[in-house]
């Protein structure tokens, strides 16, 4: 039986044959991941890592019980102990269960967490959305100020502009507090009955069960409805408008580019006052890279205290898409600095001494072990990429004499072979 990877899965390669599949290349992965690390650690973000399952009511009170994650996307089953468990949809409710547990707001310093991992979801696979895909995202606790909204923004903001992604949307909006929200409600509702037979299936479930989630819909009936809707911003009360102000001020004061969005709620329950979004290129209906906000009462619905708190995820394979579509430059995957080719037993055993005390001392090195032809090592070494090659064989040994070649310019040079340890080493630090 030949076996195939499941529907909107894939896998992670060192390269890809397809051009169109480029963006799955593993050093790709890699080099995002470390830029991830870099901007986390310069914004005082420590990485955090969370089971990649927890218990379904924990992502039902979480992510709310009306979003579609909760409604129709979870994978969930039971274990060998009838305990119903869910492969986590997203990160922030595993990362606030965490903190609850953990106790981890009564730690000294600043609560500020990121994780990196996949995520699983089961939705119709199409560009940029998969059953598994993979996630960064970062949540900072305890402070409710917008100040503390503007650092998560600028945070991503300057990851994406460190990769060199191009046309950037930054969408912001309020959601207001729960005072904002109560009053809209009644508005809204007020407007679409109406409209009522109007609405998409999904909408007509969220007009009882949550009717601010209608403004999140992608249904193009329901977005035409929604463009004389009343604006959510005419109901904020005094304090939510003031927040949303101070942020918009503070965006200005960085230089950071922003547009409001009256109608962006996000997916999720469990936002209040500040959401935001990044929108980019070469993804088509899908464009969101990534988007958050503030959900100040989660930890208390989470059975924890009531910690102010706001964050942002933004998903990898959107970002690698869009990177490969704009046609950005990935640094060069890591290569041996020499490649070693011995043509004999006699060879092999040298080599293979030199090939460890090269590692050893961090040079990046590799050999020809497989006993073929010269030819055949030195097509390895093309294909690694290798800096400079040594051949090696009885007459090497013999007269101790052996040439370094470079391979970008196909010049050698003759070395003692007792020499050329320590002139590797010389010329891989400089």
């Amino acid at each position: 039986m030949k076996y195939t990877i499941p529907k909107g899965v894939f896998d992670i390669l060192p390269f890809e044959p397809k051009e169109e599949d480029r963006w799955r290349n593993s050093d790709h992965w890699l080099y995002i991941e470390e830029v991830i690390r870099g901007v986390a650690a310069d914004y005082g973000f420590k990485e955090i890592r969370t089971p990649l399952f927890e218990s379904t009511d924990l992502f039902v009170r979480g992510v709310g019980e009306s979003s579609d994650i909760v409604t129709k996307e979870m994978y969930t089953f039971l274990d060998k102990a009838d305990r119903s468990l869910t492969l986590r949809p997203e990160g922030t409710a595993s990362v606030m269960r965490a903190v609850v547990e953990k106790r981890l707001d009564q730690t000294p310093g600043p609560h500020k967490f990121y994780y990196i991992g996949p995520m699983f979801r089961y939705e119709r696979p199409q560009a940029g959305r998969y059953r598994q895909h993979h996630q960064f995202g970062a949540e900072a606790l305890g402070i409710g100020q917008p100040e503390q909204d503007v650092e998560i923004i600028d945070m991503f903001y300057e990851f994406y502009r460190r990769l060199g992604i191009q046309g950037l949307t930054v969408m912001i909006n309020s959601v207001g507090d729960e005072e904002s929200r109560a009053s809209f409600r009644h508005a809204l509702a007020d407007y679409l009955k109406p409209h009522f037979d109007k609405l998409s299936e999904d909408s007509k479930v969220r007009f009882s069960k949550n009717t601010l989630r209608i403004l999140d819909s992608k249904d193009p009936q329901d977005q035409q409805l929604l463009k004389e809707a009343p604006s959510l911003l005419n109901f904020l009360s005094a304090e939510a408008k003031e927040h949303f102000e101070r942020v918009q001020i503070l965006l200005k004061k960085i230089g950071l580019p922003f547009v409001i969005n009256p109608k962006l709620v996000r997916g999720l329950d469990y936002y209040n006052k500040t959401v935001v979004e990044i929108v980019g290129t070469h993804l088509g209906a899908q464009n969101t890279l990534g988007g958050g906000g503030r959900y100040d009462g989660l930890t208390a619905a989470l059975g924890g205290p009531h910690l102010p708190s706001v964050g942002f995820s933004t998903g990898l394979e959107r970002l690698l898409q869009t990177m490969t579509g704009q046609n950005i430059a990935f640094p060069e995957p890591p290569h041996p600095f020499v490649f070693l080719i011995p043509l004999g037993e006699k060879s092999l055993d040298h080599c293979l001494t030199l090939l460890y005390q090269l590692r050893h001392a961090k040079i990046p090195a590799e050999i020809d072990i497989s006993g073929k032809k010269v030819q055949h090592g030195l097509q390895m070494a093309n294909v690694t990429k290798a800096t400079y090659t040594v051949i090696l064989g009885d007459r090497e040994l013999e007269t101790q004499e052996i040439e370094l070649k470079e391979m970008a310019s196909r010049q050698g040079e003759n070395l003692r072979l007792g020499e050329l340890f320590e002139t590797l080493k010389g010329r891989y630090n400089v």
